[in-house]
């Protein structure tokens, strides 16, 4: 793996798009567009960002990076916000809702002085490109056939939903879990190495990881996915929902555990939750943004026609939409990590918040 280092113009992106022939810049163009756009952006930011190549993934005629992109506080006991997209190759919107938003920033950096002032108090780190193989491949899996979604190992502890919950029988039905026991696969290495030299010890980090394909309404998930009881942290959640709300009373975000819709083996967000906050110190929020992507196909049925189309906007001013409907969302998180010392509740305060959480979230349930 090779180290954190300045970005400039003339060094890292370039140095990568130099190792590539013409026809694996073809092949780019053709079935990774996103990875072109993407370093674009990189190659053009201003020096306080830095880039690490996490790992590469080999395909037949070209090795495909999976890049982490780093700004803002480095002191140790920053609050962190944590971005990632493209964990299910087939859902590249969830990419291109992360990199509309580094555009955003990066674009503000040079004038913005709120936006400086905002940096100095927070950690940013994104992963846009999770799952540069299966993106490449247009299929919801890595390469190997593996769904990095449910390769955590993590088991259900009721049953889980036939197939959609994780399956063993083989990588060529989807929701193969793979052998998580024998070690994830390299994509989620790539990702626990990340949240595991970034996240302990800090006072709070959240994390947003940007999926489509599910319902009607975006929705806000949050842990578990493998169980019906609440999370440790609820009152947490609980808290951020409600500044949330009270602050853009208007949006149209459903926030709800997974659980409420279906069980899953090997979630990932639970198996870090678990292990970041076993420790009892700091709060680790992971949220999961799911974009609504039937609405899509009710407005423009012929989608289905096409496998991209379960999962992304396919006509121009659809897909600009969403690009900008959810910068609002992330700016939020930004601004609440950064001053997560004014909302985040303590001792009454939060068992009342939970008490309200379970009575809203999982009446239901008990």
């Amino acid at each position: 793996m090779t180290e954190l280092r300045k970005l400039t113009p003339h060094s890292a992106i370039p140095a990568e798009q130099a190792r590539r022939d013409s026809r694996q810049r073809h092949l780019l163009r053709t079935f990774l567009p996103e990875m072109i756009r993407l370093e674009r952006v990189l190659a053009e930011a201003p020096g306080q960002v830095t880039v690490k190549t996490l790992s590469r993934v080999a395909m037949k005629h070209i090795d495909l990076p999976i890049y982490r992109v780093d700004l803002g506080s480095e002191a140790p006991d920053a609050p962190v916000v944590m971005l990632v997209g493209g964990v299910h190759g087939l859902e590249r919107i969830g990419s291109e809702v992360v990199m509309a938003w580094l555009r955003n920033l990066l674009a503000r950096m040079s004038w913005d002085g709120h936006l400086q002032a905002l940096l100095k108090k927070v950690r940013v780190t994104l992963l846009p490109i999770l799952n540069p193989g299966g993106m490449y491949m247009n299929q919801r899996s890595n390469p190997n056939g593996v769904d990095l979604m449910r390769n955590a190992p993590i088991t259900a502890q009721d049953r889980s939903a036939f197939l959609l919950g994780g399956q063993r029988f083989s990588p060529r039905l989807p929701w193969f879990i793979g052998d998580p026991e024998q070690g994830m696969e390299a994509e989620n290495q790539a990702l626990e190495s990340v949240i595991s030299e970034l996240l302990p010890g800090r006072p709070f980090s959240v994390a947003l990881d940007c999926h489509s394909g599910f319902g009607w309404q975006d929705q806000i998930w949050f842990p578990y996915a493998y169980r019906r009881r609440p999370m440790r942290r609820i009152e947490s959640v609980m808290a951020l929902k409600l500044i949330w709300e009270q602050a853009w009373p208007e949006h149209n975000y459903r926030f709800e555990p997974q659980s409420r819709h279906y069980l899953t083996h090997g979630d990932l967000w639970d198996y870090f939750y678990k292990k970041i906050n076993r420790s009892g110190e700091g709060a680790f929020i992971p949220l999961t943004l799911e974009l609504g992507s039937w609405r899509w196909i009710k407005k423009r049925p012929r989608q289905l026609l096409r496998l991209d189309g379960f999962f992304n906007p396919l006509v121009p001013h659809r897909h600009r939409r969403v690009l900008r409907s959810h910068l609002t969302f992330i700016d939020f998180l930004v601004s609440a990590a950064a001053h997560h010392e004014n909302w985040l509740p303590h001792s009454d305060e939060a068992s009342m918040l939970r008490e309200a959480a379970i009575a809203h979230w999982y009446r239901d349930h008990h």
